[in-house]
């Protein structure tokens, strides 16, 4: 299953050119076994051969980020959480994960969208939990497109630089992954305080 969904993104890239990479993207978010490590560091060869302009790669690239997102939310927002009870294996997210974002939201709010659309596995799950808990739409559409813009830069410059040798990326990817959810934590972290800091009333003058 695996392979076949692997093999679609290829050929969408290859063969349909910008409409193929946004519609990829769109099935990498719904469809999580679709790797964007696959995807992008693809289209970025394709960049390196003149086939695909770059901006117009990750411009496509982000659009079907971001529509995919959005379907994810829209679920989570008209579905509540009978939708996880109902779909949850085919979104593959469960109660425990929901559990588990309630927590990130309660504690890094909605920074938590922008960290982890650049997380692997992650950046397909926290669209539902959005939706169910009724994040502003306007403000997890800028997080998200901004979020999957920067990994899409990421991935789309790495597949260009790399050459014939794009799938290399995947498995980069693969091997750094737990050291990219520490670092998108930590950075929810920061950010956390950092605003907390801002809030936080000056100390009264003791002249």
């Amino acid at each position: 299953m695996l392979d076949s969904l692997t093999q679609f993104a290829r050929d969408a890239v290859t063969t349909a050119g910008y409409l193929g990479i946004l519609a990829a993207m769109v099935a990498e978010n719904l469809f999580p076994p679709i790797p964007s490590e696959v995807v992008l560091p693809l289209a970025g060869y394709e960049v390196s051969q003149g086939s695909l302009t770059f901006m117009g790669t990750v411009a496509a690239a982000t659009l079907g980020s971001l529509i995919g997102a959005l379907i994810l939310y829209a679920l989570g927002r008209y579905g509540g959480r009978p939708i996880i009870d109902r779909y949850g294996r085919v979104l593959r997210i469960t109660h425990r994960d929901m559990e588990r974002a309630e927590r990130w939201f309660d504690r890094w709010g909605d920074w938590v969208v922008l960290f982890s659309r650049m997380v692997p596995l992650i950046r397909s799950v926290v669209s539902v939990p959005a939706g169910v808990l009724e994040m502003s739409v306007l403000r997890f559409t800028v997080l998200t497109a901004i979020g999957s813009l920067l990994w899409n830069l990421l991935l789309v410059g790495a597949g260009y630089q790399l050459g014939a040798h794009w799938e290399q990326v995947a498995a980069l990817v693969g091997e750094l992954s737990s050291v990219m959810k520490v670092v998108a934590v930590l950075a929810v972290v920061a950010t956390a305080v950092w605003l907390w800091r801002r809030r936080r009333p000056a100390p009264a003058s003791t002249l």
